[in-house]
Parts: structure tokens; C-alpha cells; sequence
């Protein structure tokens, strides 16, 4: 059983969304063991009949980096292999084939705001800060930041918050597009929950190939992007949430999708 990563199918209230809850006190720092049971978690959120995940690190902090304790000791061979391990576990997060929301609390900083930034949505709280200090200890970010943020916010502004090292308070963390909406602080895993609510009862199959059109487009030029986009769309018409979608639409009733 998972230590500091709690992967919860579907918790009460919850249908149709599952939650990953990050518990490792006070800061939930990710070593190496949170890294690996983050890593399951993904697996079993993947694996899920749940339609939408959320991420949450607990009212107080989302996470505030990786522990620089374990690595502070570390040499360069130790680092080349923890760091592909690192950035693999972050990336089974954001290869999970549905929606999944980070809820922020606290701090989301290094490692943590890597964690978010994995996710497809962020919600944070109004008194929340995100940031990649790395800088201020000699490195970089390593398990995604310098990627994913200049993918979110564009190369300048990703080059300011990792050049700097500097915090990023919610209000311009949702003026850059960092982050998707700012909720009082104490109502950001109810505000998760709520959001995800409406992919819970949607059509699976569609949601999986919206993500990875818009994912593994990023990576390709326009015209390869194009071809996945076709590809996967003509794949849905072998779906029955496809016709299920349809029949609605024509018979002017709202779809009752079963996820397949």
C-alpha cells in the first residue's frame, strides 16, 4: 500500500471522477518514493472507469518541490538516472487519457508546479503561490518546468518565472494563463471536483482522443497534426458514445453517454 500517494476510485460524491491525494507532511516534498507512487497512481487512474481526475496536496500545500535533502548528496551519475525517473513519473500524470484537474493549495513550487503544470487544468486558491526556484540552488527544472511552462505561458514570460526564480501570486498566475481559475482559499478541492464534474458523465473515448490530438499535435507541424486530428476522429464513429451523441442530437435530447 502507497505511503504518501493516495489514489481514491471514485470517492463518495465523486462518481465518475477519481482523486490522487498527495500526504506526505508537512510540505509534501516529492523524493524518490512519492515520485514512484505518484507514478502507480497514474497507472491506476488510467486503468479506471472514471471519466476525470483530480490532483490534490491537502488544504495547507500542494507541493513544495523535490526533497533537497535526498538530493542534496547526489552526483552527477546518481542524477542521470533519478532524473529521467523523475520526469517519467510527472509525465504518466499528464499521459493519463482523460481530464485531470490539479487543485492548488499552499505552494506549488519546482517539482510541485511541475506536478501542476502536468495536469490539464489548474485550479488554485486566491492566497496560492507557484514558482520554479531552482535557479537559486545552482540547477534547473528537471522534470518538465522549462517544457510545459513555455508550452503554457510562451518562452518569455517561462523565462522570467525560471530565470528569476521568483513567485507567481494567483493573480497573475491566471493573467498569464499559468493557471484556469482562482477560488477562496478552503474551497479549491470542492471548486476541482465541481469542474470535473462535467467530464464525469462524458463521452470517454472522445475526451481521450481530444487530449492526445491536442498533446501530440504540440509536438508535430501543422500538417502531421492535421492527419492525427482526422485519424482520431474518423476512430470515434466506431464508438457507441458516437452514435449515442448523435441519436440525442437529432432527437433533440441531452446524450446519456456509457463510455465506450
Amino acid at each position: 500500500m502507497a505511503e504518501f500517494v493516495r489514489f481514491e476510485a471514485e470517492p463518495e460524491g465523486t462518481t465518475g471522477i477519481d482523486v490522487i491525494r498527495l500526504e506526505r507532511p508537512p510540505m509534501n516534498a516529492l523524493n524518490r518514493q512519492v515520485q514512484e507512487e505518484l507514478r502507480a497512481a497514474a497507472h491506476q487512474a488510467t486503468d479506471s472507469d472514471a471519466r476525470a481526475v483530480v490532483v490534490y496536496g491537502g488544504e495547507k500545500v500542494f507541493a513544495a518541490g523535490a526533497d533537497i535533502k535526498e538530493m542534496a548528496d547526489m552526483s552527477y551519475p546518481d542524477m542521470v538516472v533519478r532524473a529521467g525517473a523523475l520526469s517519467s513519473a510527472f509525465d504518466a500524470v499528464a499521459r493519463v487519457p482523460k481530464p485531470v484537474i490539479a487543485a492548488i493549495s499552499g505552494y506549488a513550487l519546482g517539482g510541485g508546479c511541475e506536478l501542476a503544470l502536468a495536469c490539464d487544468f489548474r485550479i488554485i486558491a486566491e492566497d496560492a503561490k507557484l514558482g520554479q526556484p531552482e535557479i537559486k540552488l545552482g540547477v534547473i527544472p528537471g522534470a518538465g518546468g522549462t517544457q510545459r511552462l513555455a508550452r503554457l505561458v510562451g518562452p518569455a514570460r517561462a523565462k522570467d518565472i525560471i530565470f528569476t526564480g521568483r513567485f507567481v501570486a494567483s493573480d497573475e498566475a491566471l493573467a498569464i494563463g499559468l493557471v484556469d481559475r482562482v477560488v477562496p482559499a478552503g474551497e479549491v478541492y470542492t471548486a476541482a471536483i465541481e469542474y470535473a464534474k462535467q467530464f464525469a458523465e462524458g463521452p470517454a473515448q472522445a475526451l481521450r482522443a481530444a487530449k492526445n490530438a491536442i498533446d501530440a499535435g504540440l509536438g508535430m507541424d501543422l500538417a502531421s497534426g492535421l492527419g492525427l486530428e482526422s485519424q482520431l476522429f474518423a476512430g470515434l464513429f466506431a464508438t457507441e458514445d458516437r452514435r449515442i451523441g448523435m441519436e440525442a442530437f437529432v432527437a433533440k435530447q441531452p446524450p446519456k453517454f456509457i463510455g465506450r
